[in-house]
Formats: C-alpha cells, structure tokens, sequence
C-alpha cells in the first residue's frame, strides 16, 4: 500500500524519540554529552533519517542542543531554568485547577464521568507515590508523567494538557542530574499526587494550590541541597 513506508517510518522515529527521552530521564545520557545522527543509528540498528527527524524532535522539545558540525548533546538545565519551569508550570495549573473545580472546558463539576476520571488519576497517583516511598525514580518518573498528562487531560484543552507536559518531562530532566546524586531516595520524593486530587475532588482549588506550592517548595529545596553537595 502506498502509505505503509511513510507510516513505518513515523512510527520509527517516534519509538527512537521516546527512547533517547527515556535515555535522559534515566541519567544514561548526561547533560552535555555528545553524539552523532550515525552513532545513535548504529546503536538502534536503524537508518539516518529517521533518527535524524528524531533527535530535531527532541531538540524543538528543549532536551537536546544541535552542535554545529558535530551533532547533538544533551541540555544542561541550571536551578534557575527548574525555577523558571516551576513559575510557568504554576500559571498553568492554577488555571487547570480553577476551570477542572468550576466544571469548565471539560465535564462538568457534577458529571459522573469526571468523578470517575478523577478516580481513574487518583489510581495513577498512588502508584506515583509507591514509587517516591520506595526511592525507585525511574517507576517514579513515569506514573507522575502519566499522571499529570491524564489530570490535564480532564481539563480539555489539548494544547494546554501539551504544554505541560513538555515543562513536565523539562523539569524531570533537569531534576534527575541532581537526585541520581544520591543512592538512597527513599523518603525523599514528593508524595502528594492523592492529595491533590482528593483537593480537586472536592472542589477546592485553593487546596489544590497548597498541595502544588508545597510540592514545588519540597522539590526546589531538595535539588538544592544536593546541588550544593
């Protein structure tokens, strides 16, 4: 069929962008490092172009800078770009909060169907928490993402729900050169993601915001400190 090559190849270079993401977010690829369109293709066994439109991809996602006549490397973020995406990230959600509370852009706040949705995040968000208590940050890493993607979700706006999940995935990149620092996390990671949506449950967003200025205090201090190590 005339359309099998070109879709073969959008699926291709999809999987090589989720998985050189996933490389940075485990900390297998480090801030500053660099690489080549040919030895990532070498490594994944694929062809150029694929990895080629892969790795622009993530560059327009801001995890990799393109170094001119030698390839790409991996984005060093500083403290002061994780307070920037906290700051960004907040004006975002206050207004997710507020709209997901009073029933608007998505269903409205007596729906069953958003209690169920809520319901259905709630589960994610405990798994998130599971992962925090047990120090385990790359199970961490992907049930948050997962979790803040699908509570976005609920709020209806797909450009807004993308928004965020770009600074998201920035800001656990940013975070993870720091935590993967330290061999013990166990008690350390944020736990909170039930918290807020009981908070939002019961339409409260002002409870809501408490729970996310406490969650963005907790991470910024923790990075700090280790940081400064």
């Amino acid at each position: 069929m005339p359309g099998n090559g070109a879709v073969t190849r959008s699926t291709l270079r999809q999987q090589i962008t989720d998985a050189l993401r996933d490389e940075v977010l485990a900390g297998r690829m480090q801030p500053g490092q660099e690489f080549t369109v040919k030895e990532i293709a070498e490594q994944y066994g694929v062809s150029a172009t694929p990895v080629r439109e892969a790795l622009v991809d993530l560059s327009a996602q801001g995890l990799l800078d393109a170094v001119q006549h030698r390839g790409f490397e991996v984005h060093a973020y500083s403290l002061d770009d994780y307070r920037g995406m906290i700051e960004a990230r907040g004006l975002v959600t206050d207004g997710i909060f507020h709209r997901l509370v009073h029933g608007e852009g998505g269903a409205a706040a007596d729906d069953p169907r958003r209690a169920a949705a809520l319901a259905a995040v709630r589960r994610r968000g405990e798994e998130a928490e599971r992962a925090a208590a047990a120090g385990d940050l790359n199970i961490l890493i992907g049930y948050d993402l997962r979790f803040w993607r699908e509570l976005s979700a609920l709020f209806g706006n797909p450009y807004l729900a993308g928004f965020l999940h770009r600074l998201r995935v920035q800001s656990w990149v940013c975070a993870v050169q720091h935590l993967r620092r330290n061999t013990d996390l166990r008690g350390r990671l944020w736990c909170g993601h039930t918290d807020l949506v009981d908070a939002l449950a019961r339409r409260d967003a002002a409870a809501a915001g408490a729970v996310l200025a406490a969650y963005d205090a907790h991470s910024l201090t923790l990075l700090e400190h280790l940081a400064a190590r």
